[in-house]
């Protein structure tokens, strides 16, 4: 079995849902975990479940999204625990909308708590483990929307496209501090997807504990909070430390790994290209590989 005994792990946005079951998770494998949400009774909550099963936990509360909120849950590692070994940047909201009726404070908000949550996060947590010099794991969170667009989530799929390339991005950056960036890519009956057509009923079922159909879980990959959380745990371990620069999807009965954007097809003209030559190129080479867009979740 995986074991996180004597490590400490951050978790962000750990009072419900995916966080909740990663902090959880994370405990039962042994680590100490740094609950983050930014209510202190919901934080409250997950620290007596944790501390009731055995395991050590302790609260930092603060909404993410500014460098002092990232600093005080790795400070809380830190003071209550003396070190720490992974951060989790999982803490999220969600404002949908269609683009036209997109509001500017709605979407700063999805951006900053996200996409900029993110970054603060992972720059405290590589500003500790440089200084440390023991290594440790960043685990982002992206969503399938950041992969393949989503209607009505012009900011959640920006930001979580945004986390997608900073994963890529910090690997390269942390190696030599043997720091592994990956990025999750969940895909959970939880509120994030209740507003997708079709799925609200079936997250109001799991939300009352009734069985989530296999077509869900198998087909789908459309899991309960909990299916999610031993993928973070793996990438916690020492084993999923050596793994770093990935994508990897998980739901329901479903594990994946997802490609990196790169050029399929390239094509040339000495002297440049006229708008005529892009057209008959288009035609002649491109049109059949044109990319598809969107979640494909007929349920």
């Amino acid at each position: 079995m995986i074991s996180l005994k004597e490590q400490v792990v951050v978790v962000t946005g750990a009072g419900r849902g995916i966080g909740r079951a990663i902090a959880l998770d994370m405990a039962q494998a042994g680590a100490a975990v740094v609950v983050n949400d930014v209510s202190e009774d919901v934080a409250g909550a997950v620290l007596s479940d944790i501390r009731a099963a055995g395991g050590s936990a302790a609260a930092a509360v603060a909404a993410i999204g500014d460098d002092t909120s990232a600093q005080l849950c790795v400070d809380t590692a830190i003071r209550e625990f003396g070190r720490m070994d992974t951060f989790v940047a999982n803490a999220g909201v969600l404002r949908d909308a269609i683009l036209w009726k997109v509001e500017d404070d709605d979407f700063d908000l999805v951006i900053r708590t996200h996409l900029r949550g993110a970054m603060t996060c992972g720059r405290a947590a590589a500003r500790y483990f440089r200084q440390a010099g023991h290594g440790g794991a960043i685990v982002l969170v992206s969503s399938v929307a950041g992969q393949r667009g989503n209607v009505g989530q012009t900011a959640y799929a920006a930001a979580k496209a945004g986390v997608a390339a900073l994963a890529r991005t910090w690997s390269m950056e942390l190696a030599r501090a043997d720091v592994s960036v990956n990025a999750i890519v969940p895909t959970a009956l939880t509120r994030m997807v209740a507003t997708i057509p079709g799925l609200g009923e079936a997250v109001e079922a799991a939300e009352r504990g009734e069985p989530i159909p296999h077509r869900l879980r198998h087909e789908l990959g459309l899991g309960a909070p909990e299916d999610v959380a031993p993928l973070a745990v793996f990438l916690a371990s020492d084993e999923g430390r050596a793994i770093t620069g990935q994508c990897l999807g998980i739901g329901g009965d479903r594990l994946s790994i997802w490609s990196h954007p790169q050029e399929i097809d390239i094509r040339h003209s000495d002297g440049g290209w006229s708008a005529e030559g892009i057209a008959r190129t288009w035609t002649d080479s491109f049109e059949s590989l044109r990319q598809s867009v969107g979640i494909d979740l007929k349920t």
